[in-house]
């Protein structure tokens, strides 16, 4: 038995060296984090939590990431100790810390590889930057600069940045100035369009400082424009290729139905040959061919329904298309004219708000396109879905770790209490969709100062229960009463005019199919409670 044990272990282990190295850094987490719990030497502990403050960092949660690299002894991995501390400390703008953590690896690392050695310089240089040493903040980035090979544009490009904010800070107009311009030319022949959305940037700021300000609107409106590249490189892309996949699984259902026809054509004229051989011989294969027209006919029959089905939901998807994507670029678009021209008009308190409220609307724009597709793929059966036991708990930890930063910068309390033995019979990527959508609703109808708690609880023999509770705005009774109406509502009988929402439309179908139940209590200014009932393991 305790063999059995030790092969578990180092399996978990294994896992998650495995997700690091290929930097997934949720499931590294979660696997490093189980390993954490049996750890056979200082060693090992040293590794397991070195790979959970790097996945912190990744994520953003410098706290957290603290906590475990704080934990690494000053024995063989005092090197790297010392590198991440000082990144932790810069990214908490606690630059005397960083400085101090990056200086003591510098004293041990004089070979180090020039990529690492350049990074580390980098933020050495930043750290001094922000202190206001301005000596020492040019002594590293020009080390930096040093070890940057002739080819890499990319890493000469941002070091001249720094450069160039370096000398800006001291009001050295004459030595930042040339280096932000030679920053911005190479970026408009370079491919990286954040960096030529950076540069742009730059010199919307250098020209408002001159009191150039038409020439810093014409930056800020091509700053926007490659912010506005990037968000249509990745999202639109995805829509253009599912429009594509439709468009051919329409053309291939054509196909076979012509030629079902005339293999249906081909059976007929066969018959009559038959036939005329005589009469017995006729009557027995026509009883024979009459079955296999009755089968091809309901084979034709069942392709029509599942062409008509897919034709219903590639309606359905332009709808949600063109009416609920539609309205937030015309907005997004607004908020950009209107930010030129408050720019114009130099109203500069009033451009952080619109600012703040065009990347709202983006993030909403993304939230909304990951559900069509989602969608899309559940409604012509390409999402795949394979139901299995699975332990409740670390499927809810890792869709609640996904939302701790968001919680964090509104200021929300987000609270677990999760039981330990419950097991569930489901499939694993649809439900953590349905969590998704619903902590991202829970999140975004929640003030600030609010409070969100999810736990897990046994229901009875047959059902678990996940429960997400806020003190949000809270739902109607109208409204409530139109979600609750989308567990038994079908494509075809969809109301866009009602505003039925696809999310909570993907949530039932889905909860729905892993044979749950969605229950939604909502009180007015008080909060919103939604149970999710799931079938136990052995049920």
């Amino acid at each position: 038995m305790r063999a059995k044990e030790i092969s578990r272990d180092r399996k978990v282990f294994a896992r998650a060296y495995n997700y690091y190295m290929a930097r997934s850094y949720d499931s590294c987490y979660l696997y490093s984090g189980k390993a954490l719990l049996n750890v056979e030497n200082e060693e090992e502990e040293d590794i397991l939590n070195y790979f959970q403050g790097v996945c912190a960092i990744e994520k953003g949660l410098y706290k957290k990431a603290l906590a475990n690299i704080l934990k690494i002894s000053n024995g063989n991995y005092k090197s790297l100790r010392e590198s991440k501390l000082g990144m932790i400390y810069l990214n908490m703008k606690d630059y005397d810390k960083s400085i101090h953590h990056y200086l003591n690896w510098e004293k041990s690392n004089s070979k180090t590889k020039s990529n690492i050695k350049k990074n580390a310089y980098h933020n050495l240089g930043l750290s001094y930057l922000h202190k206001k040493e301005y000596t020492k903040a040019k002594e590293y980035f020009q080390k930096e600069l040093n070890l940057v090979q002739v080819r890499d544009t990319a890493a000469i490009i941002r070091t001249k940045m720094d450069l160039a904010n370096v000398y800006y800070n001291q009001y050295l107009d004459d030595e930042a100035i040339p280096l932000f311009i030679e920053a911005y030319d190479l970026a408009k022949l370079f491919s990286d369009l954040e960096l030529k959305q950076y540069t742009a940037k730059n010199m919307a700021v250098v020209e408002k400082n001159r009191k150039n300000y038409q020439k810093s609107v014409d930056y800020y409106i091509e700053y926007g424009r490659w912010k506005d590249s990037i968000w249509n490189r990745d999202k639109i892309w995805e829509l253009t290729e599912k429009d594509k996949q439709l468009a051919v699984a329409q053309k291939q259902q054509e196909i076979a139905l012509q030629d079902e026809q005339l293999k249906r054509q081909a059976v007929v004229q066969k018959s009559l040959v038959i036939g005329a051989s005589g009469l017995l011989v006729f009557l027995g294969f026509l009883g024979y061919f009459y079955r296999e027209l009755r089968s091809k006919n309901k084979f034709i029959t069942q392709q029509k329904e599942e062409l008509n089905v897919a034709n219903k939901t590639k309606d359905y998807l332009f709808s949600v298309v063109s009416h609920d994507l539609r309205s937030p670029i015309n907005t997004i678009k607004r908020q950009h004219e209107k930010l030129k021209r408050q720019l114009k008009n130099k109203e500069y308190d009033a451009v952080s708000e619109t600012t703040n409220n065009a990347i709202a609307l983006t993030e909403s724009t993304s939230h909304l396109l990951n559900n069509v597709l989602h969608w899309s793929l559940e409604q012509n059966n390409q999402l795949s879905f394979k139901a299995e036991e699975y332990p409740l708990k670390p499927l809810v930890e890792q869709a609640v770790y996904n939302f701790e930063e968001i919680a964090e910068a509104k200021n929300i309390a987000l609270t677990t209490m999760l039981e330990a033995t419950i097991l569930v019979k489901a499939d694993k990527e649809s439900l953590k969709i349905v969590l998704r959508n619903l902590l991202d609703n829970a999140l975004k109808y929640t003030g600030e100062n609010g409070e969100i708690a999810i736990k897990t609880y046994n229901d009875s023999e047959e059902f678990s229960v996940i429960e997400i509770k806020d003190t949000g705005f809270g739902i109607s009774e109208e409204k409530l009463a139109k979600i609750k109406g989308l567990e038994d509502l079908s494509i075809d009988k969809i109301n866009r005019s009602e505003g039925v929402g696809l999310g909570m439309l993907l949530c039932q179908t889905l909860i729905k199919k892993n044979n749950g139940k969605l229950l939604i209590d909502s009180e007015l200014e008080v909060g919103t409670t939604i149970r999710i009932l799931l079938p136990n393991a052995s049920a």
